[in-house]
């Protein structure tokens, strides 16, 4: 039987009876100081479930045991523990996504690089990073005997792609590998192209803890971190797909933009991704700014992200209560919206004080907002949703119609839902735009990410590609 929360008996299935703006509770301000829950609103909650059904205090109860607890957050894990240096099965060091000073410091620990002149270093460098090669044997611009020498210690990677899938609207999703051919660690990235390039939806863990309930990515339990080697891959398999390499100042790319919106939370694993978004631009020229990082909202670590990143920053907020947003995102019990607007002012205030970023882009951050019918699409949504979001000036609210998936429990808004939303937060206002869901025919869309082992059958929905 599915499990049904507390948010989605208030929808009534779209009744006419029971129109959204009926629901409570009410909305309670959200000053500097983080609210708390007003137990009138577990009150009408419950009273509402009286009136169903004889028997819904029990079923209630049920209810509020399965929810679950709040995730388990180890920041110091994730900013501060040492990162060991990868090495795949046959023990050599991979080479994708170390700092280039540490990549400098492992080409000249060999007998064959030990004396070789700095250019002789950017060489290996840029023909991993610029030409794309895979495979050190590969770089042409080496002796015979300097590649037999690096291939004996190192390798560029060990990411295969185990399933791929084409949309009908161009969006491609790729199923990627990691630990080499026997590694069970896998994850999803997805190219969305568009007539001005494209973007490539990038995972920064295998499974999340976070626990989402509308998101499928949420259902499959964390793994472990990605790698910042396994990150930058997902990136570079994308752009030798769509020919990017080798990559040259006369060539359109057709990736030009990156969003940290794949599978987990990026900044619970906050150093590898510093790293991979570093290595976007030394190494594949795409500057900070086109990388936005998309965080369910983790406060303390906000400000971090405009003072070393200097990326474009998503809030996925997705309620304008703090009693709703614990049960779409569990993290709110920890990083109640309070807190996380005072990380966000903070994240603009770095980023307006880090010179690496330009002036345009002091201002600009996005709050996501996933549409759930009769949940938290209501035109007095809308209205809360701008009166939070005025206060940053600049910034812009992306709405994003749920998405489904199997075994979900939500239902897509309707269009007109959409559309009267959308002019309430304009109206009010605030810049606003919905999201084109792009890939749905092949679970690629925002929320359907899941490398789980009957992902093939999601793949199979849309055309394969070799």
């Amino acid at each position: 039987m599915k499990r049904r929360s507390r948010i989605s008996r208030f929808s009534g299935k779209g009744s006419l009876s029971n129109p959204p703006d009926a629901r409570e509770p009410r909305y309670a301000p959200i000053n500097s100081v983080a609210p708390t829950v007003s137990p009138s609103a577990d009150s009408v909650s419950a009273q509402a479930e009286a009136r169903s059904t004889p028997t819904s205090k029990s079923k209630t109860s049920q209810a509020e045991e399965q929810k679950p607890p709040p995730p388990q957050i180890d920041l110091e894990s994730a900013v501060s523990k040492p990162t060991k240096i990868p090495r795949n099965a046959a023990n050599k060091i991979l080479l994708l996504g170390q700092p280039k000073d540490v990549f400098a410091s492992l080409l000249t620990s060999t007998d064959a690089f030990a004396n070789k002149p700095a250019f002789r270093i950017s060489q290996v460098y840029d023909a991993i990073y610029r030409t794309g090669v895979e495979s050190l044997d590969d770089i042409t611009t080496l002796q015979k005997a300097e590649r037999e020498a690096l291939s004996a210690k190192f390798a560029v990677h060990d990411v295969i792609v185990r399933q791929r899938a084409l949309s009908e609207d161009g969006t491609r999703k790729w199923l990627l590998g990691f630990d080499g051919t026997a590694g069970k660690a896998a994850a999803e990235c997805v190219f969305i192209p568009d007539n001005a390039g494209g973007t490539v939806c990038v995972s920064s863990q295998v499974g999340c803890s976070l626990a989402c309930s509308f998101c499928h990515t949420g259902t499959q339990k964390l793994l472990r971190n990605l790698s910042a080697g396994e990150i930058v891959a997902q990136v570079m398999h994308a752009m030798r797909e769509v020919g990017d390499f080798p990559l040259s100042s006369s060539k359109p790319r057709n990736v030009t933009n990156i969003v940290m919106m794949g599978q987990g939370e990026p900044l619970l694993n906050f150093r590898n991704v510093a790293t991979a978004i570093r290595t976007f631009s030394t190494g594949l020229g795409l500057s900070p700014h086109r990388t936005t990082l998309s965080t369910s909202g983790v406060a303390p670590l906000l400000s971090r992200v405009g003072s070393e990143l200097g990326c474009g920053l998503a809030i996925s907020l997705h309620a304008v209560t703090d009693a709703l947003r614990d049960e779409l995102v569990p993290l709110n019990k920890t990083y109640p919206i309070a807190e996380v607007l005072r990380g966000v002012k903070a994240y603009l205030s770095a980023l307006k004080h880090n010179p690496a970023v330009p002036a345009h882009q002091h201002g600009h951050v996005t709050f996501e907002y996933v549409l759930l019918k009769a949940v938290n699409d209501a035109e007095r949504d809308a209205r809360e949703l701008a009166r939070i979001v005025r206060r940053f000036p600049g910034a812009l609210v992306n709405l994003i119609p749920f998405n489904p998936w199997p075994g979900s429990n939500y239902e897509t808004s309707d269009e007109d839902a959409v559309r009267r939303f959308q002019v309430a937060v304009k109206d009010a206002g605030v810049r606003c735009t919905v999201r084109a869901a792009r890939g749905t025919d092949i679970m690629g869309a925002c929320g359907q990410l899941k490398s789980a082992a009957d992902e093939k059958k999601g793949a199979k929905r849309g055309a394969a590609v070799s």
